[in-house]
């Protein structure tokens, strides 16, 4: 079963990845943008068929590694 994650930074925390790549953007012309923040997508492909099961095991995942919980959220989006 597979289960995306998408991890962005909170809204508080500052994104100079995003800021650099606004800046580009700008300068290649896509000039209406309000503001770009940059994230983290994972897919895991886990072997667990129960869905519940899953999506517990990708939350416990996300909160011991793939996010730090500090500067970070995290959505699990439900498999297909």
């Amino acid at each position: 079963m597979k289960i995306s994650v998408i991890i962005t930074l909170k809204k508080d925390v500052l994104d100079p990845q995003g800021k650099v790549i606004h800046q580009t953007l700008d300068g290649m012309g896509f000039e209406d943008l309000n503001e770009v923040r940059q994230g983290k997508y994972f897919e895991i492909d886990t072997k667990e068929t129960d869905n519940d099961k899953a999506k517990a095991k990708v939350e416990e995942m996300c909160k011991k590694l793939l996010a730090n919980l500090v500067i970070e959220n995290y959505k699990i989006i439900d498999p297909k």
